[in-house]
Formats: structure tokens, sequence, C-alpha cells
């Protein structure tokens, strides 16, 4: 007999057998699923992984029909179902259970449903732990809890219940509604997809219906300074009025002012997400998988935290200490004893940061994130950079204002960008050397990046740190958004307008925050009998919202159809166009579109359906129709690829040419 440690996933399970192991592994296989035999203080373990979710929620007996709630848990139909097979055999003879799976709700609830669905057990002892290193996991393992976190665990089997209520339920609605409308596509929305949706909707909306106004910024230019007039002047002839200073003599004033800069906090995942896409473009879905392979080489705490907290009892000067092997350079501007903390805290795990193992193989990208994670760490321990700030006025009604580092600091070892502008000292009267009217125009508002939309949710509370960047994924998937400047498709718009006049309550962010604040009051919840309560209150709760959502929807259920085909139709014509390269050059009927193989490879193929007529097309890069037709009569193309020239050439000569080549 042995205790069996249920861990989250493979890797995470060989990092906690060999920490634990006081005598050679015995490393095993039933059916490729690895598992592990180990000996700790004399007692026997088996270590074990499930593989992420295990179980899903199905219905009982599957409908067409909506709203459904008579669902249950049942086994992945997957890959996952060998590691299933591999934990019902090993418990078999376990007399004893340790939960090692990630400590937080997500983690809590695959860890549970092993122990319910697979062990026949409704309790365990918990391991928690916020980094895969060997003191962590050791540390985790003696002063392991004695119970699953209850709380944790239901407020995740709540969760999964209201996004399979809402996501299942409402899809099937708007699916059913563009059918009897007489097409079928594929749609979703869902209990946060809608909300985020529904901001960017509203922002595009802001953008297109904006209407411009001119303004004009005043300028005396005194000394090679420009000095700003304080307000806008909206009216051209009261823009000129000002030209009567040139000539004129002013009085300039200049005031200088030292202020401390502190380091940044130190990450949570949106920081590191936001901070990623500012520097490498990279997407927060990008971020987080790779934040996720770094946690499971053991260099990095664990990625999925709110905290900016890094609280002593981490060993922090042990952790410097072993950056030094690599970071020496940097590591002289840690001189603080304590580091910069945050105002945001996780009870789970505190902020990110490096383990203070040095990688041997990263893949680029994984560098970035790596070194980012790290000077951030670092900057922590660092002084306060010294600005000087200078504002010079003139007349009180012209200023301007310049920065200049007096002491970088922090500033030397994390790559944030500070705009710094040198400025003379200018006392007493000086003469205005020219007077600069500088037409302008108001601006729309700026479009969501895939890093601020995430901003964005979390201040509203939507969602949670590990969901948000799934949602945008699945926004850009579905073709609702587009775009790295987040722009809403016609079918995006179609899907929103139609709910908002018919069925407003999908898109109500305030019914999607109340639920948030209720599962956390779940997660809080100590006692097991109040906790099971609380779930099934809002679970009841949400089954008769979407039932009067069914009723209004069904009622409305024409008009929403005709108004999501309308969008679909505009979705398609806007598509069609983005991707039309030219006239083809066979039929002259149609045009010549750019389009994707099952397997992914990219050609063009004539948008007429009685012509045969295709070419192949580079397989990556962004491809644009230029003004240069070729000898064939046929516009040339641009392939434009970073980090390379750009490459001109006419498809349909290059494929004439290659067919002659094989021929020859």
């Amino acid at each position: 007999m042995y205790t069996l440690i249920i861990c989250e996933k493979p890797k995470a399970a060989a990092k906690i057998a060999y920490a634990l192991a006081d005598k050679p592994i015995k490393k095993k296989a039933i059916a490729r699923v690895p598992y592990y035999e180990i000996e700790h203080e004399g007692k026997q373990f088996v270590v074990a992984s499930a593989v992420g979710h295990i179980f899903g929620l199905q219905e009982k007996k599957k409908t067409t029909t909506w709203p459904v709630f008579n669902i249950e848990w049942t086994p992945n139909e997957s890959y996952a179902k060998k590691y299933l097979s591999v934990l019902q055999k090993l418990s078999q003879n376990a007399d004893d259970y340790i939960l090692a799976c990630d400590y937080d709700v997500e983690g809590e609830i695959i860890g549970f449903n092993v122990l319910r669905f697979v062990c026949d057990r409704d309790d365990a002892f918990r391991m928690k732990f916020s980094t895969l290193t060997k003191p962590d996991l050791v540390k985790s393992f003696n002063e392991m809890e004695k119970h699953v976190n209850f709380g944790q665990a239901y407020a995740g089997e709540t969760r999964h219940y209201l996004d399979w209520f809402y996501g299942i339920n409402l899809s099937r609605g708007l699916m059913e509604a563009i059918k009897k409308a007489g097409q079928f596509k594929i749609l979703s929305i869902g209990r946060v997809q809608g909300p985020a949706l529904a901001f960017i909707v509203k922002r595009e909306k802001e953008i297109r219906n904006f209407k411009p106004t001119p303004y004009w910024n005043i300028f005396l230019d005194v000394q090679g300074v420009k000095l700003k007039y304080k307000k806008e002047v909206t009216k051209q002839k009261e823009a000129e009025k000002f030209l009567k200073y040139k000539g004129k003599k002013v009085d300039l004033e200049t005031k200088k002012e030292e202020q401390e800069l502190p380091p940044w906090p130190p990450f949570d995942l949106t920081s590191l997400q936001m901070e990623s896409y500012k520097f490498f473009r990279f997407s927060p879905a990008k971020t987080l998988s790779i934040a996720q392979k770094l946690y499971l080489r053991g260099l990095i705490s664990y990625p999925r935290t709110s905290s900016q907290k890094l609280p002593p009892t981490l060993g922090l000067k042990k952790i410097l200490e072993k950056l030094e092997k690599k970071f020496k350079k940097l590591l002289k501007f840690a001189v603080k004893k304590w580091p910069r903390q945050g105002g945001k805290s996780d009870p789970a795990h505190p902020a990110i940061y490096p383990t203070g193992e040095i990688p041997k193989k990263l893949t680029s990208d994984e560098k970035k994130i790596y070194e980012l994670i790290v000077k951030r760490f670092i900057a922590c321990f660092a002084d306060n950079a010294l600005i000087e700030n200078k504002r010079i006025t003139a007349d009180k009604d012209f200023s301007t204002s310049g920065k200049k580092i007096l002491k970088k600091n922090w500033l030397d070892v994390y790559p944030t960008r500070i705009e710094t502008k040198d400025l003379p000292d200018l006392m007493g009267k000086h003469k205005v050397d020219d007077v600069v009217l500088e037409e302008k125009e108001t601006q729309p508002p700026r479009r969501y990046s895939p890093a601020s939309i995430l901003s964005e949710l979390e201040k509203k509370k939507l969602g949670t740190k590990a969901t948000r960047a799934d949602i945008l994924d699945r926004l850009y998937k579905r073709g609702y958004v587009a775009g790295t400047q987040i722009h809403a498709t016609e079918l995006g718009i179609a899907i929103v307008d139609s709910l908002n006049e018919k069925c407003p309550l999908i898109l109500d962010e305030k019914l999607t925050r109340d639920f948030e604040e209720e599962l956390e009051k779940i997660r809080e919840e100590k006692s097991e009998n109040k906790i099971i309560k609380e779930k099934d209150k809002i679970l009841r709760e949400a089954k008769k919202t979407l039932t009067k959502i069914a009723k209004d929807f069904k009622k409305k259920e024409e008009d929403i159809g005709k108004g999501l085909l309308e969008g679909k139709k505009r979705a398609d014509e806007a598509s069609f166009e983005a991707n039309a390269l030219f006239e083809c050059p066979k039929c002259h009927k149609g045009k010549v579109i750019m389009r994707r193989s099952k397997r992914g490879k990219r050609f063009g193929a004539c948008s007429n359906d009685d012509c045969d007529f295709s070419i192949p097309l580079p397989a990556q890069g962004l491809i644009k129709v230029t003004d240069e037709k070729c000898k064939c009569g046929v516009p040339k193309l641009l392939l434009i690829n970073k980090g390379r020239p750009p490459w001109k050439f006419c498809s349909f000569c290059f494929v004439n040419e290659h067919k002659t080549e094989k021929k020859d």
C-alpha cells in the first residue's frame, strides 16, 4: 500500500517526485503514461498526474432544445482518458491521498474531481506551493494542509456550471435564430464573452461615428524653446490674434523640482501580459502559455496570480544570490533589503518572481519573458530613480515641460521608457522670435489592444486572471473581432446590436460581475455546508435568469435571426473585399481570392464557381496588391515578411514559369 500524490500535469509530477524522493526513483508507465514510485522518510508514495481537466460537463441526455440544466461531470473524450485509466489503476492500491495540483480554483476542481470520480474519496491532504523548486515542494509537503480547500473546489465547480449554462444555452439560441433565418453559422456567446464583445463594439461605434473638429495649438518660440498656450483654440480668427506676440517681450520663469520615481511593483499576470504586449507584441494568451512553461520548468513562480506582493518568507536573498551567476551586472543595483510592493494581493499566490534557477536552454520567446520577469524582480530591490522636472512659463498662459534623469538606479535594470527633454534655464524678459499656429483635428477614441481590453475586463471585475486571455481568443476565432488594434467586425456588431435591442440581459455586465462576487464569497468561505448552500443558491438564480432570457429570446427569435444574418452577409462581403487580389486572368468574370486549404496552405482561387483557376501563394507574410502591372497584365503582389526585404512578384507568371520548368 502507498499514498497516491495527484498532480495536475506530467511535468509537475516529475518535479514533485524528484524533489521528495530520498532514494532512487522508479519511473514507470502504463500505456506510455508516466508515474513515479518513491520513498520519502521511510514511507512509500506514488506520484501520478492528470493532464489538466480530465472531466468535463455534459448533458445527461442529449437534446437540441434550450435552456438545458441537466448536466454532469463525465470523462473528456480525448487523450486525457489514458491518464484517467492510469489514475484508476493506481488508486486501487492506495490507502491515502495527497492533492498536489496548482493551488487555485482550477487546480482545486481538477484534483477534487479525480478524488471524487476516480478515487471515490471526498477529501485528501493538500500541498500548497507557488514554485516547482525542491525547497518549496519539500516545505509544502512538510506543512501540507489536512483537507482539500473546499471553498476553491466548489467555487471552481460553480464557475464551470455557470459557464456551461450560459455558454451552451445562449450559443444554441444564437445558432437556432440564424438557422431559422436561412443560414447555418457556428456562433457563441457567454457570460463574460458577451459583455467583453459589447465593450469592443461600443468603442467601434464611437470611432465610426466620430466627427473630427478643427482646433489650433498656439506656440511662442523663445530662444529656441516652444511654449504652448494653456488651452486649445477652436476658431481660426481667435488663433490669429496671437500673432501679435511676435517681436514682443514676455516674462519667463523656470521652476525645477526633483522627484523620486519608485520601481514598478512586481508582476501579477495582467501586468506581465500588458508589458509583454508593449515590448514584444505577444498576445496575452501567448504570454500566459510561455509563463506556464517557465513555471513547469521550475524557473518562475506560479503565473496565474493577481498579487503584487513578495513576502519575506519566499527567501528573497537566496534568490538574488542564485541569479548572480547570470545577472551580476544588474544585481549591483539591488541594494534594498526589502522589495517594492504593489497594492494588489492574492490569497493563493505571491507576485510572479524568478526562482533563481538558471535555465540551460530557452527559445527566443521564452528568453524574452524570463528575462523580463527577472529584470522586474531585481528592479524592485533597486533605489528610486531621481528625476528633475523642469517647467518654463511665459506670461502665465504659455508653458513647456521637460524631464531629465539625474540618477537612473532601477531604470538601469528594467527597460522602462521615459521621455526626456532637456530645457535651458530661462528667466526674466525675452523677445518672442516667432508665433506658431498649429492646426489639428480632434481624434477618435483609441482602439483596444489585446492588452488593454484585458485590463478593462480586470477593472470591471469580469472573468478571471486565468480566463480573460481565452475569452479574447474566442472572440477572434469566432470572427467577432479582428486586428492587433482590435476592431469589431460586422458580425460582432450585428450580434451586439441584435441582443442589445431584443435581449439586453445577455450582455449585462452587472449580472456577470454579481456572479463573480458570489463566486469569490464561496472561495473565501470555510464551512463546507455553507459553501454547498451558497453554490446551490447561485445555480438556482442562474437557472431562473436563463429561463427568463430564453423566454424573451424565443419571442423575438425571428427578428434576432434576421439581424444576425444581415451582419453575417456584411461580414462576408468585407472578408471578400479584404482578400480579393485581382481580376481572374482566366475567365475575367471573378476575382482571385486569398484562401487557405484544410492543411493551412495559402492559395488564390477564382470566386467564379465555373472557373477552376488557382495559384499557390507564400505560406507566411503579408501580401499586398501593388499598382504595378506585370507584362502579362496581372497586378504584381508585394510580400512583406518581418526581418526580410519586401519581395515583389507576379503570381500568374511565377506559376506558368514553374510549370514550364517541370515540363523541361
